[in-house]
């Protein structure tokens, strides 16, 4: 498999389970060839082309040639200059390290990552909040968040990769928004009657019933066993957190629990304060389980994967 087709089919399954449905996620790159088509030539030499068929600025292939044969990769949650080395010591000793995939961005994805969190727009429009009060409260999150991206040193691990010549990428959003496609279709068919309910489906999963072995698993953070479910919402895709103000909006819109891989104190108090439950399914494994979906796809185009750093590889095909 070329890293290119590699490529191509890590966008087209983010696309495919994009909850914004696909025909709006190809509007985002309708709206970036217009952009581009109306800049001046200079501009032009500074645009990221990816975007006219990539719509997800937190996945890109960071290093390497895009014809390059593809039969052995070495994955992980977080890919860092550590895990290059790593890449290294396992080619020395036999394995060949074809290419290195990161889940989380590295290098110009990282600084990018805040663009992908407009999806969040969408799915709390989706969720019954007004457009022009979703767009409101998530302006100010993300620009905090491009700010806080500012002083990063993005490049380390892609820098590492040169040096050593070893193809490096990065699948975020598309396997963000695979898991969460996977999980909210299996609590919308099963219809669990409480929070506990809720707890027990996600334990179903091999990647959560072993992060419960590593004290990582599903936990109840807002609420308790006993509440009943209500409206479930899973909320894992769309960068990183968003704004604190979505939680009134979305116990208004008829939300009564949330799903999520993480949430920080602040959000876990605004949705305490709505009555909203709050599920957090556990980050590493929700993160494996996104990209153990793709990964069996490349696996059925013969291509062996080695995991790593954090990455829990199940095999579902």
């Amino acid at each position: 498999m070329k890293l290119k087709d590699l490529y191509n089919l890590t966008i087209e399954m983010g696309i495919q389970n994009d909850p914004r449905g696909e025909e709006d996620t190809k509007k985002v790159l309708e709206k970036n060839k217009k952009s581009f088509e109306e800049m001046k030539e200079e501009e032009q030499d500074d645009f990221d082309q990816d975007k006219l068929f990539n719509p997800y600025s937190d996945t890109r292939v960071l290093y390497g040639d895009l014809e390059k044969e593809v039969k052995r990769v070495l994955v992980g949650i977080d890919m860092e200059v550590g895990e290059i080395l790593l890449a290294d010591r396992l080619t020395e000793k036999g394995k060949n390290i074809d290419l290195v995939i990161a889940h989380h961005p590295e290098g110009k994805a990282m600084s990018a990552l805040y663009e992908v969190m407009h999806l969040q727009e969408d799915i709390l429009a989706d969720q019954g909040v007004p457009i022009n009060v979703a767009e409101g409260i998530m302006a100010p999150r993300i620009g905090e968040v491009r700010r806080a991206l500012m002083p990063i040193n993005h490049n380390r691990a892609v820098d590492a990769a040169k040096l050593l010549d070893y193809p490096f990428m990065c699948m975020h959003t598309p396997a963000d928004n695979s898991v969460v496609s996977y999980l909210q279709k299996k609590i919308d068919d099963k219809k669990p009657e409480t929070v506990g309910d809720i707890v027990k489906l996600l334990k179903e999963e091999p990647e959560y019933k072993e992060a419960v072995r590593y004290n990582a698993g599903p936990t109840i953070v807002v609420g308790n066993k006993g509440r009943r479910a209500g409206k479930v919402v899973v909320d894992m895709t769309g960068g990183t957190g968003g704004s604190e103000d979505a939680y009134n909006k979305l116990q208004q819109a008829g939300v009564s629990t949330l799903v999520v891989m993480h949430i920080g104190e602040k959000h876990r108090k605004e949705a305490e304060k709505n009555h909203i439950n709050v599920i957090i399914a556990g980050h590493m494994a929700s993160d494996s389980l996104g990209m153990n979906l793709i990964l069996d796809k490349l696996e059925e185009q013969g291509v062996e994967v080695l995991p790593t750093a954090g990455l829990l590889r199940h095999k579902r095909s």
